[in-house]
């Protein structure tokens, strides 16, 4: 599993585990695709945020590598 802090591992859509605001404290993970990359920039301590194809917003703490 890739870092989820680089821009540059994250690609449109690829799967990823992200954070949403509302789960920061228990840290529960939500799983799906990438539709948008929202952070400009090149790196972010807490986790590159994206928009999934479910509509969700999150901040991006593993990419999931495919075969």
């Amino acid at each position: 599993m890739l870092s989820g802090k680089y821009r540059k591992n994250i690609e449109l859509g690829c799967e990823v585990e992200v954070v949403q605001k509302h789960h920061q404290r228990s840290g529960a993970l939500t799983e799906g695709f990438v539709k948008r990359i929202l952070t400009k920039s090149p790196e972010h301590t807490h986790g590159i945020k994206v928009l999934l194809e479910t509509g969700e917003v999150g901040r991006v703490k593993n990419v999931i590598e495919q075969d």
